[in-house]
């Protein structure tokens, strides 16, 4: 990763781990793609490289990113679908020209157009977003029980109960925080 920018939190869900490129939505906002050149390295290590990007595919990137998760936090809360959202997720599916092929280890993976061009790889993760939003996916659309975060992630724990985005940020962040407030409360239970 390139020094400067905040690290990538990347998820095994292609959809939800992209609007995971803007965390802290309600809080101090992180913007983990602020250049194009860093969209392009946020698509590398998804699996749907290219060759370049330039500022209005970064911006169009960010607005596929917000229809994402609008639909997607919609969704989780049972909610009517935003149709501006619906408008972005499905011109973004449609305009891009990827193959899904199967590898010789029997994984999917993505095979964009010879021009590796960003609308393609977009298309791949507005498709994804449409399979987990339509419910055609093992799993359910849940929001990040952090008041700051409230990302939408998708849970395919057994339970399906998980609570957190990322356990490592969020859920380590709100325990560590309930810990502290009941040391305050009762200081003789740390001795």
């Amino acid at each position: 990763m390139r020094a400067g920018y905040p690290d990538f939190r990347l998820g095994a869900v292609l959809a939800t781990s992209f609007t995971g490129t803007l965390s802290e939505r309600h809080g101090n906002a992180v913007e983990r793609i602020p250049t194009p050149q860093r969209l392009v390295d946020w698509l590398t290590v998804s699996g749907v490289a290219v060759d370049s990007c330039t500022p209005a595919q970064l911006d169009l990137a960010r607005q596929l990113r917000e229809s994402i998760h609008a639909a997607a936090t919609a969704a989780a809360l049972q909610d009517a679908l935003p149709a501006s959202a619906v408008h972005v997720i499905n011109d973004c599916s449609a305009q891009g020209r990827a193959a899904a092929v199967l590898t010789p280890e029997g994984k999917r993976q993505w095979r964009l157009s010879s021009a590796s061009r960003v609308e393609d790889a977009l298309g791949v993760i507005a498709a994804d977003a449409i399979s987990i939003i339509a419910g055609e996916r093992d799993g359910k659309l849940a929001l990040c029980a952090s008041p700051t975060c409230r990302a939408a992630f998708f849970d395919t724990s057994q339970s399906r109960t998980r609570k957190w985005c990322d356990m490592n940020t969020c859920g380590n962040r709100q325990k560590k925080a309930r810990f502290n407030a009941n040391q305050r409360k009762n200081p003789r239970a740390a001795e």
